[in-house]
């Protein structure tokens, strides 16, 4: 599908079409989103799945690579088009984390059985109406579990062991990368790294488990 999108700007084009975007150009709007729309096609297939068709991430990613456009400044230090796909990917993953939020509020209100008198009853009649707020942190409490799942299996040792320090999973205070290098005796430097790469596996894993 992406095939169907025209080629993506040169890094000198697309400074030529930022430039004349901050001159106040429209077309140069419209030029810097079309021709950034196959960005959007290839980073909404890493997400499709049956309940998630590409079509429909492809227009939500769209929406991402807008507000993109419209925020991004020479004064960022990434090009247009690596901003430009952090801003899509978050556009779709907020969508795909609302849309499961909407099926777990969904699935408290079918019908579970009756009451003595025959009227049919939910989990959200037996447990009560569920404040916005005690419904959030719940759904909170699940992606923390499904998190703890993939620790043990998405990392190594010290992957694991760095991770759990810097956001204190133990229950602990979260620890600075300086202290964590200096009780591993390895450089700062070494440390954000296999922050950053267990990070990633994290999500890959977590997105995974999600899509099963």
């Amino acid at each position: 599908m992406s095939d169907a999108f025209p080629k993506p700007l040169s890094e000198q084009d697309e400074k030529k079409y930022v430039l004349a975007l901050e001159a106040g150009d429209p077309c140069a709007r419209d030029v810097l989103i079309e021709r950034n729309l196959r960005l959007v096609a290839h980073i909404a297939r890493k997400y499709a799945s049956q309940n998630t068709p590409l079509e429909d991430l492809i227009s939500i990613g769209s929406i991402g690579l807008i507000k993109a456009v419209d925020t991004y400044t020479r004064k960022k230090s990434a090009r247009l088009a690596t901003y430009a796909s952090r801003c899509i990917e978050n556009e779709i993953l907020m969508s795909i984390r609302a849309g499961k939020k909407n099926k777990a509020e969904v699935s408290i209100c079918l019908p579970i059985g009756t009451d003595k008198d025959g009227n049919e009853i939910s989990l959200n009649d037996i447990i009560g109406t569920m404040p916005e707020e005690v419904f959030e942190n719940l759904f909170t409490k699940l992606q923390i579990n499904e998190l703890y799942k993939v620790l043990n299996t998405a990392l190594t040792g010290r992957e694991r062991q760095i991770i759990v320090q810097r956001y204190g999973l133990d229950g602990s205070k979260p620890r600075p990368q300086r202290e964590i290098a200096e009780e591993l005796k390895i450089s700062r430097s070494y440390v954000s790294r296999i922050e950053k790469k267990a990070l990633s596996k994290l999500r890959s894993a977590l997105l995974c488990h999600d899509n099963r």
